[in-house]
């Protein structure tokens, strides 16, 4: 999610990058991938937790059943069952953690009302949840950040590939994500591999994600595998006609390699309020070409 999408899995404005420095530089690069982890064609090997797989059950959130957005195919094999399975697993989490009300601070507080706040998970592990509105309908997001996740590099300067690996139905797929080459960047790109589903309950979007394995899809010679997950993106209308969204946007990464834990924790943050700004100017771009 969303995936991360959205995951998916983002942007950082160039003002910021000019004003970073060193390891903080590259930390806020990493996150331009986190909301594209959110797959066409290609043969997967199955991953190590497939031989786990069981029934699929669905994803429960306050109470009741949540329904991915079309229906499910009726023929998946064992290895597409096993990814939806991780899918549907990464959103329960995702959600056990946004919905614990404990322990939650404000990271960030922006004057156009966003909010980011962190809490320490066990082990030490600092996650971050962005509140936002956003100018879109909860079926437009969902394009833009799950349907169209190929196309989101047109529009973050950090990521400088998508791709789909693997389609299962229209709920999950596989991706694999690069991230841009970015000035100070001193220990070399990242690259991500991950499972990311959609699912919808009522008027309300998920897209949650993780990451996954694949014995034949390795990491790229000289990048660094980070990984995220679980993590998810709640989208939902604000129920003021306005056609306006509710983002939550879970972010739970882990960058690998030798970054400073206390420079990554500075950054998250900060390059998640970023991207949130390059994703309303491409909103908004569209609308004005809508418009003419």
């Amino acid at each position: 999610m969303l995936p991360a999408v959205v995951k998916l899995c983002c942007g950082i404005s160039y003002p910021h990058v000019r004003s970073a420095t060193g390891l903080e530089r590259i930390a806020m690069a990493a996150i331009g991938q986190e909301i594209a982890h959110m797959s066409k064609g290609g043969v997967l090997t199955v991953p190590r937790w497939a031989s786990a797989v069981g029934q699929l059950r669905s994803v429960p959130h306050s109470g009741e059943k949540s329904e991915v957005l079309t229906k499910r195919p009726v023929a998946l094999r064992e290895e597409e069952l096993a990814y939806v399975k991780q899918g549907q697993e990464a959103l329960q989490k995702a959600l056990d953690i946004v919905e614990d009300k404990t322990g939650w601070k404000i990271e960030i507080s922006e004057k156009n009302g966003d909010v980011i706040y962190s809490k320490t998970l066990p082990g030490s592990r600092k996650v971050f949840r962005l509140e936002a509105v956003l100018d879109a309908s909860p079926e437009e997001l969902h394009d833009h950040l799950f349907v169209r996740v190929e196309q989101m590099k047109q529009w973050n300067p950090n990521i400088r590939n998508i791709r789909v690996l693997k389609q299962i139905g229209d709920s999950t797929m596989v991706t694999h994500e690069v991230s841009a080459e970015t000035p100070g960047n001193l220990i070399g790109q990242r690259d991500f591999l991950s499972v990311r589903h959609c699912s919808k309950q009522k008027s309300c979007i998920y897209l949650a994600g993780m990451a996954t394995e694949l014995e034949s899809y390795p990491p790229l010679k000289g990048f660094v595998r980070a990984q995220d997950g679980p993590t998810c993106i709640i989208i939902q209308p604000t129920g003021d006609d306005t056609g306006r969204s509710r983002f939550t946007w879970l972010l739970n990464m882990d960058l690998k390699g030798w970054l400073p834990k206390s420079i990554v924790n500075q950054a998250l943050p900060r390059a998640q309020a970023d991207f949130t700004c390059y994703l309303r100017r491409h909103l908004s771009a569209g609308s004005e070409l809508r418009q003419h």
